[in-house]
């Protein structure tokens, strides 16, 4: 014979979302090209350093008003230096239309050169190099969260060959709505 529910075997479940993990965005998806008529989730402008096929993973994960971004990427070439940022613009199959970079205290002059806000506490930047595999993974921990609707892609870029955060000529995008 089944126990009916009581309001009070029922109150443990109510705490249940305050147990919950914290808000998360994970975009997993494989290269292709873009096109104006179908556009995948994630963009290769450079066949030969990202080819079609070559898979990305993007987690974002929040808790109160901190970031963390997390980027993982396998099957790009080898022994590639790699700027990843988030950008404002969404994907599409002109790589410009990913707009500029995500600030979180936003230059008033676009594009923005100023060290003021063009640096790594301001943007979320990661170094990433592949291995002979190309696969390589990066992390960056933000003092902030995005701006609802205003962060809305990672862009993969060529870097300086010294590596770091410079951004060199966009390669590959992700559509990621942070």
């Amino acid at each position: 014979m089944p126990v009916p529910h009581s309001a009070a075997a029922l109150l443990p479940l109510a705490l249940l979302p305050a147990l919950a993990p914290p808000p998360a965005t994970v975009v997993e998806a494989d290269f292709d090209r873009g096109s104006a008529f179908v556009l995948p989730a994630a963009v290769s402008y450079a066949a030969d350093l990202v080819p079609y096929g070559s898979h990305i993973r993007v987690t974002e994960l929040r808790t109160d008003a901190r970031t963390a971004v997390t980027v993982a990427v396998r099957g790009l070439a080898p022994d590639l230096r790699l700027a990843a940022h988030v950008h404002t613009g969404r994907c599409g199959a002109d790589p410009a239309v990913a707009g500029p970079h995500y600030q979180d205290r936003p230059d008033p002059v676009q594009p923005s050169t100023d060290p003021a806000y063009a640096n790594d506490r301001n943007e979320a930047r990661l170094a990433l190099r592949t291995d002979a595999r190309g696969t390589a993974a990066g992390r960056t921990d933000l003092a902030w969260a995005f701006r609802a609707g205003e962060a809305r892609s990672l862009v993969l870029h060529t870097s300086a060959p010294a590596g770091g955060h410079a951004a060199g000529e966009r390669i590959a995008c992700v559509s990621v709505d942070f």
